[in-house]
């Protein structure tokens, strides 16, 4: 079976290649950001309830989780996705599009639930618009710098 995978693997557009490994390291980044959010809530004595309103200590662990997949986003788009060298420049630029890639997700997602959708469909379409774009600005910041 995993024969079979890799062949299919080989045979697609490099480019499609190189797209599928942007949204592996896309996946285990997110994931990895949920569980250190998860995990840190539970060190940090909060209930894993619905409903608490705001806490300092929700904010630190997204932000502490945020990072460190980040980083590990970072090392991971660089070596597995696009297999090139990490610098400043490139650093730099994986930075700003990811702060450039934020500001889109707000954006879109608040759009969209001034729009009346659902709050648990608007950030998932926010995502289906911004990934593409997202991974546009990534591969121009690793294939150009």
């Amino acid at each position: 079976m995993l024969n079979n995978i890799q062949t299919y693997y080989s045979k697609l557009n490099p480019k499609i290649r190189e797209f599928a490994r942007f949204c592996i390291v896309g996946c285990i980044s997110m994931g990895l950001h949920y569980v250190i959010y998860l995990m840190l809530l539970l060190i940090m004595g909060m209930e894993l309830t619905a409903g608490r309103g705001t806490d300092w200590r929700a904010t630190m662990a997204y932000t502490i989780g945020y990072v460190v997949s980040f980083v590990v986003n970072m090392w991971l788009t660089a070596r597995f996705t696009f297999k090139e060298k990490l610098n400043v420049k490139r650093g730099g630029g994986f930075i700003l599009s990811h702060a450039i890639n934020y500001v889109i997700e707000v954006g879109l997602l608040n759009l969209f639930l001034y729009l009346h959708l659902a709050e648990w469909l608007s950030p998932l379409l926010a995502l289906l618009i911004a990934v593409p774009i997202n991974f546009i600005m990534v591969r121009t910041v690793f294939k150009r710098l």
